[in-house]
């Protein structure tokens, strides 16, 4: 028979426009829907099936209403499942991970159908002998657990059991390389207990494996995350001595692996076994004989030294989001000493720094990780700074148990000796790579990774011994290659709030203004977090920038417009560190340069950015410098010869009254009369921007809806005429509900 005559008209090898249903429609074989997706499920034609296996979503949508027809179609695909095409097979697997999401949405029975139906097909498409049939059933897996739609006891009882057998030394190599695989990827996502009970003993023998190295190579590149998983007392018990194997592996792509992971591990280690054991071990494979294994090494030396790190004697520790935070002051009731300090503190509850950034998760670094520099993740629950509480103690209080003596004695060697944070090997190594001799035996970039780390580092050391890496710091600071500096730039706030105000001051203002007049690439980075880094500046300090910030509006390249629009950033926020008098004297200047800015991103956060500044004059009861301002605007905007800036001054208005920037009845008496004036304007984007800020704002302000106000009346009249303009988009915009969804008009600007 012919496919075309009875359902799949107009299909071809491109059908991807056509409804795939199509062949359920009624045609001139008398037979129901259900007929006919048994006849075409089942055809000789191989193009048939496929159609059909592609369509499997829309036809159990089709079928979704009534019960027994969808437990019809569920028996039809577990029967499709067996296709002796492979292709057949593989299109009805790259549905699974759809179906199953339309089936958890729509169908209250979803669990029991899914795992009666779907869920066995998968596992037997992980041993299929088409290697494409595995590889999609492989990637279906993966989305399904990453959408949470297998149950933990189809996992245990169904899944995991496959991933064993197929992981048996018996086993089939190719299957075992694959079962591997996906095992390793898979154990991020089940729980503990399912990890331990169930995979941990056979990763164990995984890791071991003597005739398949590329099984020991997936094993060394995702060991950090089975150590994560299990925790400490598993890590130090079984998989341990596995890692010391691995490390010194014949092969080098599983000692790199194993250099690349080395900070996930430590950190699922307790202190002692992390200083005796992992220090030395570390040491080993800086000095690899493979460059590659000492080049992956030296990249992850300043993630392991962070994992050192000690809130407690730092003061400060690195959330798992890379948010740096302030430990929680102690109560005194935890010393025993019987005082109550008020309400318990929580970590959670810790001053924020902003930041954003996280460590890479590939062994690559890319553009971006001088954005993302790598900030140690310090996520055990960090322990309580008690030194304050105890120098309160010790001068207010008197000392008739000498216990707190002893406490503050041990405490300072801790705090005055780096060997007693760190290692003096790994900080011996971490200070060479400085050395250019480095960058001839070990890598090229070297110095890039030592500047990518150096927050990390600094946090461990703490603010007592940063005399340890100031050198080191500068150095970098004043390395030929711009890549270094703008690493370090990128940084230097985050360093500032390790090291405290004094060493700031000292140490990093300097190099901080060297960046602000370094090459764009590295000015970027200081400029990017430019709030971040004047905000821990003392008042006198801070001042002394309003000078250099209009340096800013100065690039290499003048088409550089993303600097303008993040320095329009920057001052929007930095507009809280200065006196109403400075804002005035200094940013409004560059404020109104930005909004005249030739590209309009740049110009439109800059209107924002003006309107900031009239906030803060108001808010501070600077009347008359605001009322100036405002006249400012007038001129430059109301009555610029240009309709982008008359359509601004609609656009600066509309937000002034959103944002409550000034009292209502100051806007009425010095900006409404311009705004109306506009309503006449002969260019239509601009009554649009006028039409929107009346209807959608002025008009919605309880002062304006006041019987009698003074501008009702001409309000009213303003929004008629515009409600007859001869635009359709002007009329749109005056009649619009302002409780309604508002319509984007960035396209009219």
């Amino acid at each position: 028979f012919s496919p075309w005559t009875v359902g799949f008209d107009d299909y071809g090898s491109e059908c991807d426009g056509i409804r795939i249903t199509a062949f359920l429609d009624a045609g001139q074989d008398n037979l129901t829907p259900l007929g006919r997706l048994e006849k075409y499920a089942f055809s000789e034609n191989v193009f048939n099936r496929q159609i059909v296996a592609r369509g499997l979503l829309d036809v159990l949508r089709e079928f979704s209403d009534n019960e027994n027809d969808f437990i019809s179609v569920m028996e039809t695909v577990a029967r499709m499942s067996e296709d002796g095409e492979p292709t057949v097979r593989a299109e009805l697997m790259e549905q699974v991970p759809n179906i199953a999401m339309f089936l958890h949405e729509s169908q209250p029975n979803f669990p029991a159908a899914f795992s009666r139906y779907l869920v066995p097909i998968v596992v037997r498409y992980l041993t299929d002998p088409n290697n494409q049939v595995r590889k999609t059933s492989q990637a279906a897996l993966l989305v399904l657990l990453e959408q949470g739609l297998i149950c933990k006891g189809d996992m245990e009882t169904k899944v995991c059991p496959v991933l064993l057998d197929l992981t048996e030394p018996s086993s089939d190599d190719d299957y075992k390389i694959e079962a591997v695989a996906i095992m390793c990827k898979l154990v991020t996502m089940l729980s503990k207990d399912t990890v331990e009970h169930l995979l941990l003993l056979r990763f164990c023998e995984l890791c071991s494996d003597a005739r398949l190295f590329q099984v020991r190579k997936v094993c060394a590149a995702n060991f950090g995350e089975f150590c994560s998983i299990v925790g400490q007392d598993a890590t130090e018990k079984l998989l341990m001595s596995k890692f010391f194997d691995l490390c010194s592996d014949s092969l080098w792509g599983i000692r790199k692996a194993c250099a690349e992971c080395f900070m996930i591990v430590s950190n699922s280690t307790s202190p002692g076994v992390r200083r005796t054991k992992l220090s030395p071990l570390f040491i080993s494979l800086i000095s690899d004989q493979s460059r590659w294994v000492r080049q992956a090494a030296f990249q992850s030396l300043g993630r392991f030294i962070s994992t050192f790190a000690n809130p407690s004697s730092t003061g400060l520790y690195f959330k798992e989001d890379g948010t740096l935070l302030e430990v929680p002051r102690c109560p005194f009731d935890r010393l025993g000493l019987g005082f109550d300090s008020g309400a318990e503190n929580n970590i959670q509850n810790g001053p924020y720094y902003d930041s954003t950034h996280t460590p890479p998760r590939g062994r690559h670094e890319t553009e971006q990780t001088d954005e993302n520099f790598n900030s140690f993740h310090y996520w055990r629950p960090p322990l309580p700074d008690i030194s304050e509480e105890l120098e309160m103690l010790k001068d207010q209080v008197p000392l008739q148990n000498q216990a707190i003596q002893k406490v503050l004695d041990c405490l300072q060697p801790h705090m005055d000796d780096p060997d007693n944070v760190i290692p003096q090997q790994l900080l011996d190594q971490y200070l060479s790579m400085t050395d250019p001799a480095r960058a001839q035996t070990v890598d090229t970039e070297i110095a890039k990774h030592c500047a990518f780390s150096l927050p990390g580092v600094a946090l461990t050391l703490g603010q007592q011994n940063w005399h340890c890496l100031k050198d080191t710091y500068e150095t970098l600071a004043t390395d030929v290659q711009w890549k270094v500096r703008r690493t370090l730039a990128f940084s230097i706030h985050e360093l500032a709030v390790i090291l405290g105000d004094q060493l700031t001051a000292a140490d990093l203002v300097p190099i901080f203004n060297g960046f602000l007049k370094d090459l764009d690439e590295v000015r970027i980075g200081v400029l990017k977090h430019l709030y971040d880094f004047l905000k821990l500046l003392h008042a006198e300090k801070r001042r002394e920038y309003l000078y250099q910030l209009q340096e800013f509006m100065v690039t290499d390249n003048s088409r550089n417009w993303r600097f303008r629009y993040e320095l329009a950033e920057q001052l929007i926020l930095i507009i809280e560190l200065y006196s109403h008098y400075d804002v005035y004297d200094y940013l409004r200047q560059i404020a109104l340069t930005l909004c005249s800015d030739k590209v309009s991103e740049v110009r439109w956060i800059s209107y924002k950015l003006v309107v900031e500044i009239l906030q803060k004059m108001y808010a501070c009861g600077a009347h008359d410098l605001g009322l100036n301002f405002i006249n400012e605007l007038i001129v430059r905007f109301c009555h610029c010869p240009k309709w982008v800036g008359r359509q601004a001054f609609a656009f600066i208005c509309q937000a002034i009254v959103e944002e409550d920037c000034m009292p209502m009845d100051q806007f009425a008496q010095h900006l409404l009369p311009s705004l109306l004036s506009l309503s006449s304007d002969p260019v239509a984007n601009v009554r649009v921007l006028v039409a929107k800020a009346l209807r959608q704002s002025v008009m919605e302000k309880a002062y304006f809806k006041e019987p009698g106000s003074a501008y009702s009346d001409e309000l009213e009249e303003t929004v008629m005429a515009l409600q007859a303009d001869k635009d359709r988009d002007v009329r749109f915009f005056a009649s619009q509900d302002p409780n309604m969804a508002l319509m984007d008009t960035a396209a009219l600007i």
